[in-house]
């Protein structure tokens, strides 16, 4: 069975051929959006999947402007932009705990099909056992200045991203390269390091996860980034996410850039230990961790 349309998967899509549509019409985002009821900051956004257009009026107005003629054409686009207009999962119980950059980030996220993804410093977000989530947002707490019930909603949000993995309809296709640094950070006690490497361990025995050690030892490929590659679909252009240094998210799909990840991912891939030494090598973890 197909997965239920997500709305942010819709808001894209329909980002996605209004710039191809605009493209074909030879037209910049100027041009088009000139003498329209919306600022050209606005059709840049939508077009980038970042912002709906909720008026379907606009909207006819803007594929008339591209030259698109065709009724049938026209209402698919209007059927993907009433799908967009949807509030998505998270908008009722998690909005105070996501900044507004999560927010897109997780509805890109939540549209994905598969994700390929290297955290050079912790285990990767997905991957987190909740006492694990827990003791880095705990930790986080005073450096943030955020509230224990926020921390609540940060993890539980977390673990429901998490779910994606284990989903009977349609789980996403992960592939996570772990640095063997980020493994060996204590991060809220032994317990909890052992907790941890028994969930990456069951998540990594799914037929649809993949997981890999990237060793502190050797002549290898290393990337300072954290980074995700994100497949949205067939019809849809690949993105890559990356945190900056002030905890933002910055998210590309121009293709020079997710070739550019693209790559660096390979690298990585060929200098970790294969996905079947994984469960042994999180073994020896759990048991160094007690000497």
């Amino acid at each position: 069975m197909a997965a239920r349309p997500r709305p942010t998967a819709r808001r894209i899509e329909l980002g996605h051929e209004l710039r191809r549509l605009r493209r074909l019409a030879g037209l910049t985002i100027e041009e088009a959006a000139k003498g329209l009821p919306f600022s050209e900051s606005k059709l840049q956004r939508v077009e980038t999947g970042m912002q709906d257009l909720r008026n379907s009026s606009y909207l006819r107005r803007l594929l008339a402007r591209y030259g698109l003629d065709d009724e049938e054409g026209v209402d698919h686009l209007l059927e993907i932009q009433r799908q967009a207009s949807s509030q998505e999962w998270w908008h009722t119980d998690y909005r105070d705990a996501m900044p507004s950059d999560l927010e897109r980030f997780v509805g890109i996220e939540s549209a994905a099909t598969s994700m390929r993804a290297f955290h050079p410093v912790v285990v990767f977000g997905l991957l987190q056992a909740e006492s694990y989530a827990r003791a880095l947002f705990e930790t986080a707490k005073p450096i943030n200045e955020t509230t224990t019930e926020l921390v609540q909603q940060s993890v539980q949000l977390r673990m429901k991203r998490k779910e994606s993995l284990t989903s009977e309809e349609a789980p996403v296709k992960l592939w996570a390269v772990l640095n063997e640094a980020a493994l060996r950070q204590v991060v809220g006690g032994i317990d909890v390091m052992r907790e941890q490497y028994e969930e990456i361990t069951k998540l990594a025995s799914l037929d649809n996860v993949t997981v890999q050690v990237l060793p502190m030892e050797g002549r290898r490929y290393r990337s300072i980034d954290n980074f995700i590659i994100l497949e949205l679909g067939d019809d849809l252009p690949p993105v890559v996410q990356v945190d900056n240094a002030w905890g933002a998210m910055s998210v590309s799909d121009r293709p020079r850039e997710v070739g550019r990840f693209t790559r660096k991912f390979n690298a990585l891939v060929a200098s970790a230990l294969s996905p079947e030494e994984t469960p042994g090598f999180l073994q020896r973890l759990s048991r160094e961790i007690n000497e």
